[in-house]
């Protein structure tokens, strides 16, 4: 659904939309290319000096600082060297030591994932019903499960655990995940083989699987002995990280279970939260984590837009709206909306609490009375506010105030929601295609309300980078404030771990380290600030 409602302003911020980063560029490429014109024609220096300016201030641009390699063919991801125009500047820097971790990743990956030799030798190996002391190349598959949301959590989670244990990422790519992103890694592939052994890991690997780690040591199939040799331990091994299980199970990351773990070739993992944020909490990876990640919340703002970019079909989808409906406005405004059946409120409480968080925070432009009158014959600042939900109603009625009252400054407001699907359709390709499409959509606004507990608003303010006002629209939460600004960009980890690696040595996350506090939207959740 595609709506417009206009509302006119008084002529003011003219520059608002000439100081936009690629027409600064432009005129810079313009005045530079008149300076050797008519002055440095001759100056091979002058103009060698100008042309590496100029590749520099693309490559930065396209390469998102050093975190995407350029050794990647344009064509099959459109949106590689394309989706960072339409969003902001990245708040944070890319450390040198994150952008050398990731190439080393990715010929580590393309030595030994699929169709290379050492890969086939590894399938040859778990095929035989033994593991192997395979010293090259370890692999750790995932399996997606719940809502997209629920799945780009935890496969960021995953893969920030391979970089620290050195495996190689593997996805289970079911029907329904075609076709949503590119191929992160140049000239290799995350995507399981077809001919993988390990069928359906979403709906068979569950905490009561004999495969499970925790299960194989309780019942004795393996033992905590460092010495033990890898030839002694099964095939294969099931990490579950699962949200309803994480807060129990999370010594499986202590050192001791690693040494363990890392001693398998194959390694299963399935989860459904965003369980890298508890790895500062462990001391044999938080120095390389914050190595990594100097800046503790551009954890997941960095992996997400190395890892996320979406394919042709989804970017022809982004690209298409962005033109057509924010590419004008001054100012884009996010609203995100997403009710849950098991803490409702009402459409029109929390249509309430949208404008009362609005109004405390000077988000939307404020309406006036019907017979306001503002000077609207040059108007300047355009306002779009991009609704995403699942229901229409909320966009409904913000396209009705804005319709139906002008606004106190006189600026043009537009109002749009892509979509209205009434239900969540996490088995449909389509369905996925469109809500991936919106999370970057929302990530392109410059000012975010998203719900509390939202994934999808997660991910949307993780790849912006930004800090969203969080609506308070559960019922548990009412009555209190309409809306609190998150203290940073990061996701929320809902079930932390109570770390125990050692007997009555339990930690508190949200109390072990300055960097994690507590979750503003649920109260034994845990983030990443500074």
């Amino acid at each position: 659904m595609y709506t417009e409602v206009v509302v006119e302003e008084k002529n003011k911020g003219w520059w608002r939309r000439v100081a936009r980063p690629e027409i600064l560029v432009l005129v810079f490429l313009i005045i530079s290319s008149f300076f050797v014109i008519f002055f440095g024609g001759e100056n091979g220096a002058f103009r060698s000096w100008i042309q590496n300016i100029s590749k520099g201030i693309e490559q930065r641009d396209m390469l998102l600082g050093g975190l995407l390699s350029p050794n990647y063919n344009e064509r099959k991801c459109l949106a590689r060297y394309r989706s960072s125009q339409y969003r902001k500047p990245s708040p944070f820097e890319v450390s040198p030591y994150l952008i050398q971790k990731l190439r080393e990743y990715e010929e580590y990956h393309k030595k030994c994932g699929p169709k290379s030799e050492l890969y086939k030798q590894a399938l040859k190996e778990l095929k035989s019903g033994k593991n192997f002391n395979n010293s090259e190349c370890k692999y750790t598959v995932f399996g997606q499960v719940n809502g997209l949301g629920n799945r780009m959590l935890p496969l960021v989670s995953t893969f920030i655990y391979t970089l620290l244990t050195k495996r190689v990422l593997l996805v289970e790519m079911t029907e329904e995940s075609q076709n949503l992103f590119c191929e992160p890694f140049p000239d290799s592939s995350w995507e399981l083989p077809s001919d993988f052994p390990i069928k359906d890991i979403a709906l068979k690997f569950w905490q009561e699987a004999p495969e499970s780690y925790l299960n194989l040591l309780e019942n004795k199939n393996i033992s905590l002995d460092a010495n033990a040799s890898p030839e002694s331990l099964p095939p294969f091994v099931f990490l579950d990280a699962w949200s309803q299980v994480w807060h129990v199970n999370g010594r499986i990351f202590c050192e001791n279970h690693q040494k363990i773990l890392q001693k398998f070739t194959w390694m299963v993992m399935k989860s459904d939260c965003y369980f890298a944020a508890s790895f500062f909490l462990l001391p044999e990876y938080e120095k390389e984590l914050s190595r990594m990640f100097p800046v503790k919340e551009s954890m997941f703002h960095h992996l997400g837009r190395y890892l996320f970019q979406p394919a042709n079909p989804v970017w022809e989808i982004i690209d298409r709206f962005y033109k057509a409906y924010l590419s004008n406005a001054d100012e884009k405004i996010g609203v995100q909306i997403r009710p849950v059946s098991w803490n409702p409120l009402s459409t029109e409480k929390i249509y309430e609490v949208i404008n009362e968080c609005s109004e405390k925070e000077k988000l939307l432009p404020k309406v006036g009375p019907t017979n306001l009158t503002a000077s609207a014959s040059n108007p300047t600042k355009r306002t779009a506010i991009l609704v995403i939900s699942l229901f229409a109603e909320y966009y409904e009625k913000l396209k009705s105030k804005y319709y139906e009252h002008p606004t106190v400054t006189g600026e043009m407001v537009t109002v749009y929601q892509p979509t209205h699907e009434q239900d969540q359709k996490t088995n449909l390709q389509s369905h996925n295609q469109k809500a991936l499409a919106e999370m970057y959509l929302l990530s392109y606004c410059d000012k975010i309300m998203s719900s509390a507990m939202s994934t999808f608003g997660y991910i949307a303010h993780g790849l912006a980078g930004s800090k969203p006002w969080i609506l308070r629209i559960l019922g548990s939460m009412q009555p209190g404030p309409a809306c609190v600004r998150s203290m940073s960009s990061e996701p929320c980890l809902h079930s932390p771990p109570l770390f125990e690696c050692k007997p009555n040595t339990r930690v508190d996350p949200a109390n072990t380290v300055p960097y994690l506090r507590t979750c503003e939207d649920i109260d034994n959740g845990v983030k990443l600030v500074g």
